[in-house]
């Protein structure tokens, strides 16, 4: 909504009729949905090590006449890392360009960072360019799902993402977002969520959540067992901490910690892994380390095993996500894994 809003304005105010927006390349896929489905151009910044952040001077390079949003995370889904809003702020405000910041992740988890005790970074509407935020109540505001919010520096944004139409047969339809309805079952419950929590009980999550994150980015930093072989990407302040290898294949290790039961989120561009901290996470974090530690280890018997018998990587046996990152990774043509995504999808349609 909140891209289809800033496209509307600028055609309206601008004139833009071949609209184009910037967003890091960490930056949701929901973007290139919008994209696609409201024809606006991409513009994919790199976001490279060691930060992962993206890049201020290749945003402020792409910026052009038909620039209608820049985008940036709070943080991004892969790596849990905040991109520097302040500076796109900064950017946005000198161009008179909407800035819109993803706190989906982010949501319930961020904003309460300092009260918690923990790193800031600002994100907000106190930085004078951020026009829009958007927030997910399902995730960390603990809601049911099919709730998320779009909020709005002022109505001046709010109002191009609306749907009129006045001299309809049926009477005067008038339509808030693409949804035209949803169910009401669901806005109560996410008000009764928020409303038990509290501010207080947001904090304790926060406290929880960080610190469990804390945990373990600490032992892949620090514990010989890890450090070795596993390297954090970026620095990440919320509740997402993500690694990867330069030893091992990280795929590997992603099935096998599925073979015990954690279902870790597996990552392209670089391969990495991500664990993205909820409070059921919490209760056994020391055990989620303590899985990774040795499955680690059983990965590089592995290795070494390979090694000593003369065998390479041809003929090994590979797991669910070695098999679909591993080789989709490698094709230049990604046709084929588009197809396969289509046939999946097409799967859940099947009676």
């Amino acid at each position: 909504m909140a891209c289809l809003s800033a496209r509307n304005k600028a055609y309206h105010e601008r004139n833009v009729t071949e609209p184009e927006m910037i967003l890091p390349e960490t930056a949701h896929t929901a973007f290139r949905k919008a994209g696609e489905y409201f024809k606006i151009k991409i513009h994919l910044v790199a976001c490279k090590a060691p930060s992962y952040r993206v890049s201020l001077p290749a945003v402020s390079r792409l910026i052009n006449p038909n620039t209608v949003l820049l985008v940036g995370s709070a943080p991004n889904f892969p790596h849990g890392i905040i991109d520097d809003i302040s500076g796109l702020s900064k950017l946005a405000h000198k161009k008179k360009l909407p800035l819109h910041v993803d706190c989906c992740l982010g949501s319930f988890i961020i904003p309460l960072l300092p009260k918690a005790g923990f790193d800031f970074e600002p994100f907000d509407f106190k930085l004078k360019g951020v026009t829009s935020i958007s927030c997910d109540t399902h995730k960390y505001g603990f809601a049911p799902k099919g709730n998320s919010t779009v909020l709005y520096r002022s109505d001046d944004y709010r109002k191009y993402q609306y749907f009129i139409s006045p001299d309809w047969s049926g009477g005067v339809y008038a339509s808030p977002s693409i949804a035209g309805s949803r169910p009401g079952a669901l806005i109560a419950g996410c008000w009764a969520s928020l409303v038990r929590q509290g501010e207080n009980g947001y904090i304790d999550a926060c406290l929880k959540i960080v610190g469990a994150k804390q945990k373990i980015e600490h032992a892949i930093r620090e514990r010989p067992e890890l450090a070795t072989d596993l390297k954090i990407i970026g620095k990440p302040l919320v509740s997402v901490v993500a690694f990867l290898s330069n030893t091992l294949n990280i795929y590997d290790i992603a099935d096998a910690m599925s073979a015990k039961g954690w279902h870790l989120n597996a990552l392209q561009n670089p391969p990495a892994i991500h664990v993205a901290v909820t409070l059921p996470i919490v209760a056994v974090v020391d055990k989620l380390i303590a899985d990774l530690v040795e499955t680690t280890e059983e990965i590089k018997e592995a290795e070494r095993r390979r090694v000593a018998e003369g065998k390479g990587a041809k003929g090994k046996a590979m797991g669910d996500s070695a098999a679909l990152y591993g080789v989709a990774g490698s094709l230049p043509n990604k046709s084929v894994v588009v197809d396969l995504a289509k046939g999946f999808l097409d799967t859940l349609y099947k009676a």
